[in-house]
C-alpha cells in the first residue's frame, strides 16, 4: 500500500476532485431525518503520512450503540450540513475546525435507519489533538488513507434480506460495514483516485437497520 504524503499537493489534489466532483444531493429527504458526518483527513501516527479519523461509539448510546463511525450527527434547524459537521467534530473528538478547513463534500447517502447523510471533507494542519468525548466515543483512531486501498478492499457481500449486496471494508482495527464504509469507500474513490463512483446502491448490514 503506497503512503498518502500529508502535504499541500495532497490537499489540492483532493480539493480539487471534490469541486468537479458532481455531488447527489436530495432536495427531498422523504422523511429521513438529515444529518452530516465529517471525513477529517489529518497527519497520521506515522508522521508526514495522511490518515482519517475514525470512532467507535459508545455502547451506552440508544442508537447504534458501539459502532464503527465518522464523528457527525443530525442537522439543527437551519445548520447547513458543513456546520453541522464542524459542530459534530468539536462536541465529539474535541477538534475545533473552522469553515476554511473544508473543501468539499461526497454524495447524499440513505440509511435503513431513517437519517439522509451528508459526508463533509474535512482537511486539518498537523499536530491536532484528539479528545473524544466519552459520552459518546468509547475511541478515536487515526487511520492511514492507504489502508482504504487494501488488496481485497472493498468486500461487496449479498445478504438474504436485501436484494442489494453490503459493503464493508478491512481496517487494521475493524471490518468496518455501511453507512461508514460506504462513505470511506467513496471519499477513497473520489479524492484520493479521481474516480467518480457512487455507493448510494450499497446495502448497510441487518443490525443496522434500526
Amino acid at each position: 500500500m503506497t503512503p498518502f504524503r500529508f502535504d499541500a499537493a495532497l490537499r489540492d489534489a483532493m480539493a480539487d476532485r471534490l469541486e468537479r466532483f458532481e455531488r447527489r444531493r436530495h432536495d427531498d429527504a422523504g422523511g429521513l431525518k438529515r444529518a452530516a458526518v465529517a471525513v477529517v483527513v489529518v497527519e497520521a501516527e506515522q508522521p508526514g503520512e495522511a490518515a482519517f479519523l475514525l470512532t467507535k461509539r459508545t455502547p451506552r448510546l440508544r442508537a447504534h450503540g458501539g459502532q464503527w463511525a465518522l464523528p457527525g450527527g443530525r442537522l439543527d434547524p437551519g445548520e447547513t450540513i458543513e456546520a453541522a459537521a464542524l459542530r459534530e467534530l468539536e462536541e465529539e473528538l474535541g477538534v475545533a475546525a473552522a469553515p476554511g478547513d473544508v473543501i468539499g463534500a461526497l454524495d447524499d447517502y440513505p440509511t435503513r435507519s431513517g437519517y439522509l447523510i451528508a459526508p463533509v471533507v474535512v482537511w486539518l494542519p498537523g499536530g491536532v489533538a484528539v479528545t473524544p468525548n466519552p459520552a459518546e466515543v468509547a475511541a478515536a483512531y487515526r487511520i492511514r488513507c492507504a489502508e482504504l486501498f487494501r488488496h481485497g478492499s472493498p468486500e461487496i457481500v449479498a445478504i438474504e434480506e436485501s436484494d442489494r449486496p453490503i459493503i464493508r471494508l478491512p481496517l487494521p482495527v475493524a471490518t468496518v460495514n455501511a453507512p461508514t464504509a460506504a462513505v470511506l469507500y467513496q471519499f477513497r474513490e473520489v479524492a484520493l483516485a479521481g474516480r467518480d463512483t457512487r455507493v448510494d446502491h450499497y446495502e448497510q448490514p441487518v443490525f443496522a437497520w434500526r
